[in-house]
């Protein structure tokens, strides 16, 4: 049961395209909800865990403040550092990984909102 569920999310994983958003419409998707920057804001001043899911040296060199840095290659392996009980907005630098992170979070069972790029923060 488990090895097909694990089977069913990385399939998922490995065929979502990646995307860019440009911020600017809010939509649901598969993915969870696309948000513009000041969604995303109003999120995380409500208590919303906003993740980066760039590289560490990304993350070190810029990052969103109150970010928690989880690479994306890693997530799968680390959603115990992420809190379920409250939503969860991801970015990271172009909007391809934080697509497939939100991809991950959501087979995961979190309340995901994908900003996109960290530009449109």
């Amino acid at each position: 049961m488990h090895t097909q569920l694990l089977a069913a999310a990385l399939t998922a994983i490995l065929t979502l395209p990646a995307c860019s958003n440009s911020g600017t419409n809010a939509a649901k998707s598969e993915n969870g909800a696309v948000v513009a920057g000041a969604e995303a804001r109003r999120l995380v001043e409500r208590g919303a865990t906003l993740l980066d899911v760039r590289t560490e040296q990304e993350f070190g060199d810029e990052h969103l403040p109150e970010a928690v840095n989880v690479p994306v290659d890693e997530l799968a392996a680390r959603l115990g550092e992420v809190p379920q009980q409250r939503p969860v907005v991801v970015y990271c630098r172009s909007g391809g990984r934080s697509a497939r992170a939100a991809r991950i979070l959501v087979t995961a069972g979190y309340q995901v909102h994908d900003l996109g790029p960290i530009d449109a923060w």
